[in-house]
């Protein structure tokens, strides 16, 4: 097996993201998005993890993670590929996290669909975030990925109804959107903010971020 030769440092935050094989889908029903999200706090921990034993007692995300391999910031899933934001605890803290997830992830998908193969496209792609800029930035990229399901040239044209576009991502329940604009749900679990840059103080600083994005038009 190859050695990826990029080095994750403790401290450090990437943009990790892959896509399904030949751009294939890799959420095909509410249940796999679910199970992905399910598994991006199940696996996050150097103990053994069991998804079935997770389930019992009132879920997974009734349980705590013990000694976890990596601090999400933000994630969101779209319907061939996936973003996270990371930061690794330790020095092998994302490879081992990534490599968890998606070999969890593909044996679901596999068994569900009953299909054989590699179901991702290659090794996940990661970007290190060098600036404050560009890491304060990937929050707003990754967050507005959605909108691209409502209106694929919206960053070219412009967005033409900024309330209709708002209310989509308030009713997307597949990415961290809804744990930044203060929506009370059990997956926040999942991010560990604390371990980010304080970039939005409050629920309205992160909004008026977006918004600000949204309003922009490439030229």
């Amino acid at each position: 097996m190859s050695i990826r030769k990029t080095a994750f440092a403790p401290g450090e935050y990437y943009h990790i993201y892959n896509r399904g094989n030949s751009k294939q889908k890799i959420f095909l029903s509410k249940r796999d998005y679910e199970r992905f999200v399910a598994l991006l706090y199940g696996v996050n921990t150097n103990e053994r993890f069991n998804f079935f034993d997770s389930q019992k007692g009132g879920g997974i995300f009734s349980k705590e993670v013990d000694n976890p391999l990596v601090s999400i910031g933000a994630y969101c899933l779209m319907p061939n590929h996936f973003h996270l934001l990371i930061t690794p605890l330790s020095e092998d803290g994302l490879s081992k996290f990534m490599q968890k997830l998606s070999t969890a992830y593909s044996m679901y998908f596999n068994e569900v669909n009953k299909r054989t193969g590699g179901l991702f496209e290659g090794k996940f792609k990661s970007q290190h975030m060098e600036s404050d800029r560009q890491l304060k930035y990937i929050f707003s990229y990754i967050h507005l990925n959605p909108v691209k399901l409502i209106d694929t040239k919206w960053k070219e044209n412009g967005i033409k109804n900024l309330t209709k576009t708002f209310e989509y991502l308030n009713s997307y329940p597949y990415s961290s959107f809804l744990d930044y604009v203060g929506i009370n749900r059990l997956e926040k679990k999942i991010l560990k903010i604390s371990d980010f840059p304080n970039y939005f103080p409050s629920k309205n600083s992160f909004k008026k971020e977006i918004i600000e994005w949204l309003n922009y038009k490439e030229i």
